[in-house]
Formats: C-alpha cells, sequence, structure tokens
C-alpha cells in the first residue's frame, strides 16, 4: 500500500469552503481504481496548509489510473481554485508499524 502525501496550501480565510471542497471530492476518489482511502489533515501550526493523505494500491494507481481519470479532473475543479500554490506530493510506503 502506498499513501499519497499532498501538501496542499490555501488562503485561511477560505478554509471552510475548501473543507467543504474536499469533502465533495471525496466520491471521486472512493470510486478511482486502487484508492482505499483518502484523508484531509489541517496543519495546526499553519493556517491554511493542509496534508491532503490517500492510500493507493501502487504509485500507478495514483499517477496514471487516476490522473487521467474524469474523477481527477472533478478533483481538480473543486479543490484547484482554492490552491495558492502548485500541490507538493511524494508517496511513502510503510516499512514498519510499531504500535
Amino acid at each position: 500500500m502506498i499513501t499519497e502525501i499532498a501538501t496542499l496550501t490555501i488562503d485561511p480565510a477560505k478554509a471552510a469552503d475548501f473543507e467543504a471542497a474536499v469533502a465533495s471530492a471525496a466520491p471521486f476518489f472512493k470510486s478511482a481504481e486502487g484508492c482505499h482511502g483518502m484523508a484531509l489533515e489541517a496543519v495546526i501550526e499553519t493556517p491554511g496548509l493542509y496534508n491532503l493523505r490517500v492510500l493507493w494500491e501502487t504509485v500507478d494507481h495514483h499517477m496514471v489510473t487516476f490522473r487521467e481519470s474524469d474523477n481527477f479532473q472533478q478533483w481538480r475543479a473543486l479543490a484547484g481554485p482554492f490552491f495558492l500554490s502548485p500541490p507538493k506530493v511524494v508517496h511513502a510506503e510503510t516499512r514498519a508499524t510499531y504500535f
């Protein structure tokens, strides 16, 4: 399982509308092939900074299957207008869980 971690920067004054847009986009992720979960985290120390965490079976499920789909276009149409800068995206793989 791969975790996509997208760091998103938005105008803090628009946080409620942004969070509502992400919630509206959740079905596009849920129906995506290879997607197993999605969560939005607000960074407490930095208003307007968020981490979007999405669980994918493989990196290709995210970077190819999802990114080339209508679901991705719908996601970006809802959330993209809030981005102050391009998202920073990394993919991580859990090596160990300790507790």
